[in-house]
């Protein structure tokens, strides 16, 4: 979930490797220069980001061996929302990206506003579900009968770690970004492909399956670990022709992501029983190295890991959760997006670590999941809406767009059922959640009398 507002660390000159790989939305020198396979860059990295990691272990233990079927099934829905995300983003290029399609959808109402606070929300839960994975796969390194305290602990570390980086204003930690998105997309392609040749077919029987029920609750679940791809739209305003390269670059990288996923979740539940995947839910993905790749290979999946997690928590932190902090309390996106202005937004840095550390200590990680799957699937489904309110505008075909709503929906039911089943009070925080949202917009709005504000501007494609 990279919101790259992390290029701004660089100044337009540069040219880092690490803005071409991600095509950022840099100076005058790099803007509205971006091509399709920069594009697809921004969504396969948004999405394989600690993802995969963080989610595998808690999906495994809901949907069996038929996880990849889950993992295809949330990809599908993904796919769906991309139609919508495709034309807004051509009609409305800006770096606003969903928040602008609210806001045109739905006007300057409290409705608007109170998902764009749900969607910063969201971006916490997204937080808390990657630094407790971080701390998963770091106490791995700890001896074997350490208290599971630290995984808590050491997720709270590293949050508070990048926090004081984020204010020091660390230019280190965005040198790394580039070369850690290559390492994270080698290493899960290289685990993918070498682990075929020793899958056990028997593992993958289809009388192993769970029922129908468990392969949906799963895909539910797994709806976070495709949420990223919506940050194409944010960069549209960047392409040289984002009529063509922004739906190209939606439907490319979620193919490619779903196809990554599916590989690596087949090789997971085709190298380890299920009973081992939950044992070691909390670092599976390195754990189904061992059978093929030893104890060498665990260790490389471990670091490969922390790097994604520390990665998405950095980027998020600075990036989506900010921005979103910023647009609630200001009603618009700033004109110029550069660090030093994004640094203004200090208070919103420190209340969503807050929040991040409080989420991530108290909740397991399945829950932290379902929350932010839900959030997400509210946050994209009320895109949709909106874009029912614009498809004249946009030339959409109402039928594709009642589709993905209609999977949108689907899930959240899915979801809302599992959550029911298995875990009511995390369908309570839910509610409460979207209840603080709502009421918070309409509390700041009565108060401070704040609007919002589209930032869109008329460009020939």
């Amino acid at each position: 979930m990279y919101f790259e507002f992390l290029e701004g660390r660089f100044p337009a000159k540069e040219k880092s490797p690490f803005c071409l790989f991600h095509g950022g939305m840099m100076g005058v020198e790099q803007r509205k220069g971006m091509g399709l396979w920069a594009a697809i860059s921004i969504g396969v990295g948004g999405m394989v980001g600690a993802g995969i990691f963080s989610i595998l272990g808690a999906a495994s233990a809901i949907a069996g061996n038929a996880l990849y079927v889950s993992f295809f099934i949330a990809g599908l829905v993904a796919l769906l929302n991309a139609y919508s995300y495709a034309k807004l983003g051509v009609k409305y290029p800006t770096a606003g990206g969903p928040v602008e399609f609210l806001i045109r959808g739905f006007g300057n109402t409290i409705l608007s506003g109170g998902l764009n606070i749900l969607l910063w929300v969201g971006y916490i839960f997204a937080l808390a579900l990657y630094a407790r994975a971080f701390g998963g796969y770091a106490v791995t390194f700890l001896p074997a009968n350490s208290s599971s305290s630290w995984i808590g602990i050491l997720g709270t570390g590293i949050v508070l770690l990048f926090v004081l980086l984020e204010f020091i204003g660390a230019r280190a930690v965005a040198a790394f970004e580039s070369v850690n998105e290559f390492i994270k997309i080698t290493i899960l392609t290289l685990f993918a492909v070498i682990g075929y040749f020793s899958i056990k077919p028997q593992l993958l029987s289809l009388t192993r399956w769970p029922g129908t029920s468990h392969i949906l609750f799963g895909a539910a679940l797994i709806f976070i670990a495709y949420e990223g791809f919506g940050l194409i739209t944010n960069a549209a305003e960047d392409m040289r022709t984002p009529h063509k390269t922004l739906p190209k670059a939606l439907y490319l990288s979620i193919a490619i992501v779903i196809l990554l996923y599916v590989s690596v979740s087949m090789n997971v539940v085709g190298h380890l029983s299920v009973a081992q995947i939950v044992k070691a839910q909390d670092y599976a993905l390195a754990q189904a190295a061992v059978p093929f790749l030893g104890r060498v290979g665990f260790v490389v999946i471990v670091i490969t890991a922390l790097l994604s997690t520390a990665s998405a928590i950095n980027a998020t932190l600075y990036g989506g959760s900010n921005v979103s902090y910023m647009i609630a309390r200001d009603g618009e996106l700033p004109k110029v997006f550069e660090r030093t202005v994004f640094r203004e937004a200090k208070e919103g840095m420190l209340i969503t670590a807050a929040l991040v550390i409080v989420f991530l200590n108290t909740l397991p990680l399945d829950r932290i999941a379902l929350l932010g799957s839900g959030a997400f699937l509210l946050i994209y489904g009320s895109v949709n809406v909106a874009h029912l309110k614009l498809y004249k505008e946009t030339k959409a075909k109402p039928l594709l767009i009642w589709t993905a709503i209609l999977g949108d929906l689907a899930s959240f039911v899915v979801l809302t059922i599992y959550s029911l089943q298995k875990a009511p009070v995390t369908l309570w925080v839910l509610v409460g959640v979207v209840a603080f949202s709502f009421t918070l917009e309409w509390g700041y709005r009565t108060i401070t009398r704040r609007d919002l504000k589209i930032r869109w501007v008329r460009r020939k494609n």
